[in-house]
């Protein structure tokens, strides 16, 4: 009676992975493979955005991923580069583009506010302050986007409750990120393996599901206003009875380095208030990265996601291939004796062809024959490295970023022992 109870629980899991899998696809195919131009990219009323990328030091493919938010198709835009140090070598590049286009009103923020451990919520503070518009992207800097990026995330953002499914007011709109790889290194690859299949898949689905709040902060936007209303206690706003002696807005949250998550999870729980995807991605440029580089970058975030969202996290080895595959093979097996050298090579087979799918669908074009062998390797690595880094990471609560080391604590805030605010800010690994 209990391995009937065990195989019934095990199949049932295995279809409401495949469900998830599907949905993932699906939303894929429906929202990405086309993406129409705005009305907002030439109307003239269009409302202004404050474009915030903060900036240290000399990022993959810099150049490239700044100046895609210079050409944006929209009329009422600026843009705040923000660095800690006067001497940071970002802002030769950062001269030379703004020199380049003129008609672009950009400037130049230099000098941090402490208001935090996060080195990135320290670089942003004054041009969160110092922005014109009440509407602020936030995009990382080793991020590009479609020149028609920002015109169809506003149209999002602006819609009145009734204009959305979910029926609630849009607070924030974000990007699914895309791993465009520049160096052909085994850690960069199995990096884009995992961002363009698994990761995208889930994140997709999520979203679409929309029963939490599921947000990476590659490339986010949102109201300055919403923002200020909120203190990262995830707390509904009529409870805070003590919200006008709370620090509030970007500063509070500066004790946490996953700030991302937090800021959207706050406009979601203590505002009552929703987020959507748009159709384009953030293009996450990958640079030199080894394979231990990846492996500690999984690890790392996993250890502040533990903290964030433990639920979630418990059940994460379980959506993975080869275990979720054990399970359902193990359940076949079980009921209908159907060997697990035959479920198997199906399996993979399948699941690769939907993650492969859900690719295609990001980059708007099929792989190339020719990378396509190479990619199924990087997947099979990332299949294979998912438990052993999910049981090294579950184990610790320290993290190091960009050299400091933070512990992690409770609801994903972090203390540091030595910190050194002049040191350089890395995304979080984004999954």
């Amino acid at each position: 009676m209990l391995a009937d109870a065990a195989a019934v629980v095990g199949l049932s899991w295995y279809v409401v992975l495949w469900a998830l899998a599907l949905l993932g696809c699906r939303t894929a195919r429906t929202r990405y493979r086309t993406r129409p131009r705005s009305p907002l990219a030439s109307a003239d009323d269009a409302p202004g955005v404050s474009i915030l990328r903060p900036l240290k030091g000399l990022d993959t493919n810099l150049y490239e991923n700044l100046e895609s938010t210079f050409t944006q198709e929209y009329p009422h835009f600026e843009i705040l580069l923000s660095v800690a140090d006067e001497h940071d070598q970002a802002l030769a590049i950062v001269r030379d583009l703004i020199a380049k286009y003129p008609h672009v009103n950009a400037r130049i923020i230099i000098g941090e506010e402490i208001v935090g451990v996060n080195p990135k919520v320290n670089n942003l503070v004054r041009s969160y302050r110092e922005a014109t518009h009440d509407i602020l992207w936030v995009i990382d800097s080793n991020i590009s986007v479609a020149s028609g990026s920002l015109a169809r995330s506003v149209d999002i953002l602006t819609r009145s409750p009734s204009q959305n499914s979910l029926g609630r007011r849009i607070a924030l709109v974000h990007h699914v990120p895309f791993a465009v790889v520049h160096e052909n290194c085994l850690g960069a690859a199995v990096e884009q393996a995992f961002l363009n299949t698994n990761h995208a898949k889930m994140y997709l689905a999520i979203n679409t599901v929309a029963i939490e709040s599921c947000v990476v902060g590659k490339s986010n936007l949102y109201r300055r206003s919403d923002l200020e209303r909120v203190d990262g206690s995830l707390k509904p706003k009529a409870a805070n009875v003590d919200s006008l002696s709370r620090k509030c807005g970007l500063p509070a949250f500066g004790s946490f380095l996953a700030e991302d998550n937090m800021i959207a999870g706050a406009l979601w729980h203590e505002l009552d208030l929703r987020h959507d995807l748009s159709c384009d991605t953030a293009n996450n440029a990958i640079g030199k990265m080894s394979l231990a580089d990846y492996v500690w970058r999984r690890v790392r975030w996993i250890r502040v996601r533990k903290h964030m969202v433990p639920a979630a996290t418990v059940v994460e080895p379980f959506t993975e291939s080869f275990v979720a595959s054990s399970i359902a093979a193990a359940s076949l097996r079980h009921f209908f004796a159907i060997s697990p050298w035959i479920f198997f090579p199906i399996h993979l087979v399948a699941w690769l062809w939907v993650d492969f799918d859900v690719w295609e669908s990001l980059a708007g074009h099929p792989i190339p024959s020719g990378k396509r062998y190479r990619l199924v390797g990087a997947w099979f690595m990332r299949e294979l490295l998912a438990l052993p880094i999910f049981l090294v990471a579950i184990l610790g609560n320290e993290v190091v970023w960009r050299g400091e080391r933070y512990h992690v604590m409770q609801a994903g805030r972090v203390t540091s022992t030595a910190v050194d605010h002049t040191s350089e800010y890395e995304p979080l690994a984004t999954d």
